[in-house]
């Protein structure tokens, strides 16, 4: 009797497998297969055994009819986002050259530096601009003068201006005859535009041209023909002391004129 219920469990469950099957593979036939992607061994340790872990698809899991129905958020890709797939954007890291390592490194002897020589050893090599102990460069080549080879005495000491310009500033009114003419006004009527270095140079009037109607100049030189041109219309010239130059000398008299009259 024992062996004849056995007969016909067996039996009942070798049909039902196949209407178990069918019914859920028409259940989950909504629900996309999910990629199990592990670490290799290398990343995430080992697994039992000592074997590595590998990826592998795995058959979908049985889930509720709840569940079924809900959307799942899935990255792009063929995987998803997870802390074990998080790498940089290919390109964006390099790897550094490695010198000294043998000649398959591509910089295995010399290190790029050569067999002998002063460069080719270790410390501060030698000093920019030194070529050997033949004449550099810099010293072959023939000097400019004034600003365009270094020299202080190229650089620009006034802000100039022609009394033809003046004149023409006068007709078109943008400055008045009754007024002097200083820099103050020839800025403010945009006349000369000293900006950048020469912002702080002070004024000379030079002689180009001619000065129809006389007025009063003020500036702290003057050329010997713009002189004679403003003297000659009737106008007047203002001198502009000039600021003095410190000198040790002249202070230490200061100082001592100072304590002498106190």
């Amino acid at each position: 009797a024992n062996r004849a219920n056995r007969t016909v469990r067996s039996t009942s469950q070798a049909r039902s497998a196949p209407m178990a099957s069918i019914m859920m593979s028409s259940g989950l036939a909504a629900v996309a297969p999910q990629k199990r992607v592990a670490l290799s061994a290398s990343r995430s340790g080992f697994a039992a055994g000592g074997s590595s872990v590998r990826a592998a698809m795995v058959a979908p899991r049985a889930v509720s009819a709840r569940a079924v129905g809900m959307p799942q958020v899935v990255a792009d890709g063929e995987e998803r986002l997870r802390l074990h797939n998080l790498s940089p954007l290919k390109g964006s890291r390099k790897k550094p050259t490695r010198k000294g390592r043998g000649y398959g490194a591509g910089q295995g002897g010399t290190c790029g530096f050569g067999m002998r020589g002063q460069n080719a050893r270790s410390g501060p090599g030698v000093r920019p601009g030194f070529e050997g102990g033949q004449t550099p460069m810099y010293r072959r080549f023939p000097k400019l003068k004034g600003i365009a080879g270094g020299m202080g005495a190229g650089l620009p000491k006034y802000v100039t201006v022609n009394v033809e310009t003046i004149a023409a500033a006068l007709a078109a009114s943008k400055l008045d005859s009754a007024a002097e003419v200083s820099l103050e006004a020839l800025k403010s009527a945009g006349i000369v535009k000293a900006t950048g270095y020469y912002r702080n140079l002070p004024l000379k009037v030079l002689g180009t041209g001619e000065l129809p109607t006389g007025i009063t100049i003020k500036a702290m030189a003057f050329s010997a023909s713009a002189l004679a041109k403003i003297e000659a219309s009737g106008g007047k010239v203002e001198l502009v002391p000039k600021k003095v130059k410190w000198t040790r000398a002249a202070a230490k008299a200061r100082a001592e004129a100072a304590l002498a009259t106190a």
